[in-house]
């Protein structure tokens, strides 16, 4: 087990330096010195402070250059942070190295409703047990998404509409007593942005939107490579803007909202509709067979070619699109990727959302504006927690 922690970056150069190891992998002195524009001599004397800090370490020598071969720094081995995802349904959590590479992932289906306590027992049990698989007595930070506007200066939630129970909880500080370490919460849609960014199809992409369709809605902003939280943390809350042809009551207490007409729950409530009138005899068998219906199981009879169901997905995704039509008139992206538990009703879903966006949207900004599912699952979120408290632990200490 081990029981010591990497120490912290001492100097700005060091923080800069962990930061291209962690975003661009092992580097040569020589890469490092022309990188920063600082002389070798620099270079070796900040790395050997950090390898006494136990944050980098020597991994072999270098491709020959000519002359005397420089030597391949990499982050240090012992480097672990933990990321953990908290959904609507389930709660993730993941150790990472300090690459942000996922080393154990565990995921298990929640209620956020049940509230506080017994959903962070959860995650902090489910991160206990991954570290003791991995060996490791403490974490160097934590990093937590959950569903929910987050004071991210506070590490608290605020007034999460599908969380009773959640206002103003400590959660940032339960989980640093629980694990001796740094925490940092935020939204779990911009963790998922943080996720794509660094491991998914965004890494690239300088300006870019992360949308996750699920029990909520929400939309990740990444404006020139940052992520943009606005003024009070709650930038991209999509879920709650109002949809032309929709009187439905939203958790949050307004009528119209685009995630009262398409979240998770909503979705479920149209197909329990459904089957229920008998407008499709195949949700109805569905519905006996299980007891219940969720988008799982629209997503079942999409699959099967239900045409109630298809239809459902596409007024959604159509809702969806027309929404996004006008972030993109608003903040030209060059990239929209949707994640998210409903991107399991798959190609129809896609589908839809594209042809309203490409619809509604001037050619101008959507002739090169690739629409596309992540392929990272359930590990943007955990990605992005790590990634998030990772910029916290490799900063300079101010």
């Amino acid at each position: 087990m081990e029981t010591s922690v990497p120490g912290r970056a001492e100097t700005r150069l060091q923080a800069k330096i962990l930061t291209r190891l962690r975003d661009a992998g092992p580097q040569s002195r020589i890469q490092l010195s022309e990188h920063f524009e600082v002389s070798r001599t620099t270079i070796g004397s900040e790395l050997g402070r950090l390898t006494a800090l136990q944050l980098v370490e020597e991994i072999g020598p270098a491709a020959s250059r000519g002359g005397r071969r420089s030597t391949v720094i990499d982050l240090a081995g012992r480097v672990r942070f933990v990321g953990v995802a908290i959904g609507a349904t389930s709660v993730s959590a993941a150790v990472t190295d300090g690459r942000l590479r996922v080393l154990a992932f565990e995921r298990t289906e929640c209620d956020v409703r049940q509230g506080p306590e017994p959903v962070l027992e959860l995650a902090m049990e489910q991160s206990r047990r991954l570290l003791l698989k991995l060996g490791v007595d403490r974490p160097m930070g934590a990093g937590i998404g959950m569903p929910g506007p987050v004071d991210f200066s506070r590490g608290i939630p605020v007034s999460p509409p599908i969380m009773p129970g959640w206002d103003g909880y400590p959660v940032r500080d339960v989980f640093g007593r629980q694990f001796d370490c740094p925490v940092v919460l935020d939204n779990d849609v911009n963790v998922m942005a943080l996720g794509e960014q660094h491991a998914g199809a965004a890494g690239t992409a300088e300006n870019f939107l992360f949308v996750k369709v699920g029990t909520g809605i929400g939309c990740g902003i990444v404006a020139r490579g940052e992520l943009y939280r606005g003024m009070d943390g709650c930038a991209g809350d999509i879920g709650h803007i109002p949809v032309a042809d929709s009187g439905e009551i939203c958790a949050c207490g307004n009528t119209g909202c685009l995630e009262a007409s398409f979240g998770g729950d909503a979705l479920a409530r149209d197909a329990l509709a459904a089957a229920r009138s008998g407008r499709s005899p195949l949700l109805g068998e569905l519905l006996a067979r299980d007891g219940t219906l969720t988008a799982a199981q629209v997503g079942e009879a999409v699959a099967a070619g239900d045409a109630t169901s298809v239809q459902l997905v596409r007024d959604g995704g159509r809702r969806m699109g027309e929404v996004l039509a006008g972030l993109v008139s608003f903040f030209n992206p060059s990239l929209i990727v949707l994640g998210g538990g409903l991107t399991l009703l798959g190609h129809v879903l896609l589908a839809e959302i594209r042809g309203a966006i490409y619809r509604r949207s001037l050619p101008l900004a959507t002739r090169n504006l690739p629409i596309m599912m992540s392929d990272l699952g359930p590990q943007a979120g955990v990605i992005g927690a790590a990634r998030l408290v990772s910029e916290e632990v490799y900063a300079f200490p101010r």
